[in-house]
C-alpha cells in the first residue's frame, strides 16, 4: 500500500496545520486490488479556506468551492482535496441542493455511493472501511453504501457507475442494488447526455461489457431507446443462431477495447427490426446498413458526441456489411474512399461481426476461418500498397493542379476534374503513376477534344 510521496505530503501538510487527511475513494479501491491508481483524492476535516491557508505557497484553484473542493497542482499533477461533508437534498438527480462540512471521516464516507468507494486510507493508520467494502472487493461485488434506492434518486448517473463498474471490474451487483437500479432507471432522463456518454465510453470499453449489456440492457434502452425493438428479435437467417440484440453483445465482445469499435459494434445492426421481411423461408434485412447508419447519426447526436467520432462511427456502420475484394485495385479503391485508418478499423468491424454469426456449414458458403483468412489477406495486401508506395489519393498523384495549368488545362473545375479522373485510372491501374505518363495522357486527350 505504497502511497506517492505527493499525497504523503498533502496528508502530512494538512495534519500539521491541525486537521484530519485521508485519501478516499476510487484510489484506495485500487489499492486494494492491486492496481496502480491513476488519480488521488484526498478527503480532511479542514475547510476549503483552512485548506488553502495550508497550501498557500502553492498553486491552488477553487474549483468545487461550494461542495468544499479545492483542486491542489503539485509537481504537474492535480489532487481534489475535498472538505468531510454530508450532502443535502438531490433535487435534480445529480448534485446536491447543499452541503453541509461535518468533522467525521465516518459521516463523509456515508454518502459516497458503493462499498468499493467507501474506503479511506492513511500512511500510517492504514484503511478505515465502515460499510464492508475490503470484503465487497474480495467478493467482486458492487453494492451501495445504505439504501440503494436513496442513493440513486440523489444521483441517478450512480445507475451509470454502477454498470460501469461491473463492466470494468467484472463485478457482480448485488440483488438489492440491481432492482434499485432496474426501478430507478428512467432517472437517467435527467442526467446530461455529455455525462452519461462519458459513462458509456467506459461501459463499453470494459472487459465484461458483454455480460453488463445482457443483464442491463432495458437500463440501457432508456438512454438508447432504440435498443429495445433488437431485444428478443429473430433474424430466421442460417447466420444468425442469436436475436439481433444477442448477435450484437457478442459482436461488442468480440470487438477490441476501443470506443469508436464498440460504439460501432453496437449500433451496427440497430436499423435491422425496421427492414425485416420474410421470404424463401428466411429472414431478409435489405438496406439494414443504411437504415443503422441514420439511426447511429441521430443517437450519437442525442448523446452529444463529438463530430470526429460520429463520423467514424457511421461511416463504418455503413460499410460494415459491404465486400472486401482481394485485390490492390479493390483495396486502392477502399483507401481512396474512408482512408488507411478506417479501412483498417472496418476489417476489425467485420471480424467481429464475424465471430458474432453462426460458423455455418453449408455447399458453397465459406466457413468463418475462411472468412477470417480473407480479412487477414486483405490486412496484408494493404500492408504490400504502403510498402510499395502506391498511389490511392490525390496529394499521392504525381501531379498537381499546377502541372495541369502548365499544361494548358484552364484554372477552376476542370483542374478537379482532370486530377480527380487521373487518379481513378492510377486506382485502375490503367496508368502508372509517374509524371511523364500522367501529362502525356493529359495532353493526348486535350488534343482530342
Amino acid at each position: 500500500m505504497k502511497i506517492p510521496e505527493d499525497v504523503e505530503y498533502i496528508i502530512e501538510t494538512l495534519e500539521t496545520h491541525g486537521h484530519e487527511a485521508y485519501a478516499v475513494g476510487g484510489c484506495v479501491r485500487d489499492i486494494v486490488m492491486g492496481k496502480t491508481p491513476k488519480d488521488w483524492d484526498i478527503c480532511t476535516s479542514a475547510l476549503p479556506g483552512q485548506t488553502a491557508a495550508a497550501f498557500e505557497s502553492k498553486r491552488i484553484f477553487e474549483t468545487g468551492l461550494k461542495h468544499g473542493t479545492i483542486t491542489l497542482r503539485l509537481n504537474g499533477r492535480n489532487y481534489e482535496i475535498t472538505t468531510f461533508r454530508t450532502d443535502g437534498p438531490y433535487l435534480d438527480n445529480r448534485r446536491p441542493d447543499r452541503v453541509e462540512f461535518v468533522r467525521n471521516l465516518e459521516q463523509d464516507l456515508a454518502r459516497r455511493d458503493f462499498t468499493v468507494n467507501a474506503l479511506a486510507l492513511h500512511p500510517q493508520t492504514g484503511i478505515t472501511d465502515c460499510f464492508g467494502g475490503i470484503e465487497d472487493i474480495k467478493s467482486k461485488t458492487i453494492r451501495c453504501v445504505g439504501d440503494p434506492v436513496k442513493r440513486f434518486e440523489e444521483d441517478a448517473l450512480r445507475i451509470m457507475r454502477a454498470l460501469r463498474f461491473a463492466s470494468v471490474l467484472g463485478f457482480q451487483i448485488e440483488p438489492e442494488t440491481a432492482t434499485a437500479i432496474a426501478g430507478n432507471r428512467q432517472l437517467l432522463k435527467n442526467i446530461s447526455a455529455e455525462r452519461i456518454a462519458a459513462e458509456l465510453n467506459l461501459l463499453l470499453t470494459g472487459a465484461y461489457a458483454g455480460t453488463v449489456l445482457t443483464e442491463y440492457s432495458t437500463v440501457l434502452a432508456v438512454i438508447i431507446p432504440e435498443i429495445l425493438p433488437m431485444i428478443g428479435f429473430e433474424q430466421n437467417t442460417p447466420y444468425h443462431n442469436l436475436d439481433v440484440w444477442g448477435h450484437t453483445v457478442k459482436s461488442v465482445t468480440h470487438a477490441p477495447e476501443d470506443i469508436i469499435l464498440r460504439l460501432t459494434m453496437l449500433l451496427h445492426d440497430i436499423g435491422k427490426p425496421n427492414c425485416y421481411t420474410y421470404s424463401g423461408g428466411k429472414g431478409h434485412f435489405h438496406g439494414h446498413q443504411a437504415v443503422s447508419e441514420e439511426m447511429s447519426r441521430k443517437i450519437l447526436l442525442s448523446l452529444k458526441y463529438d463530430n470526429s467520432t460520429i463520423g467514424t462511427v457511421t461511416t463504418l456502420v455503413k460499410h460494415h456489411d459491404a465486400e472486401i475484394t482481394l485485390t490492390h485495385k479493390s483495396l486502392r479503391r477502399w483507401l481512396n474512399l474512408i482512408g488507411e485508418e478506417n479501412l483498417r478499423r472496418l476489417i476489425q468491424v467485420k471480424k467481429a461481426d464475424i465471430m458474432a454469426q453462426a460458423d455455418l456449414i453449408a455447399p458453397n458458403v465459406p466457413r468463418r476461418h475462411e472468412r477470417l483468412e480473407k480479412l487477414a489477406k486483405a490486412s496484408e495486401l494493404i500492408d504490400e500498397i504502403f510498402l510499395q508506395q502506391q498511389c490511392f489519393s490525390l496529394k499521392d498523384l504525381a501531379v498537381d493542379g499546377r502541372d495541369l495549368i502548365a499544361a494548358g488545362i484552364p484554372e477552376g473545375a476542370e483542374i478537379g476534374k482532370t486530377l480527380s479522373t487521373l487518379l481513378d485510372m492510377v486506382i485502375d491501374g490503367e496508368l502508372e503513376n509517374k509524371r511523364e505518363i500522367l501529362l502525356n495522357h493529359v495532353n493526348h486527350a486535350t488534343a482530342q477534344k
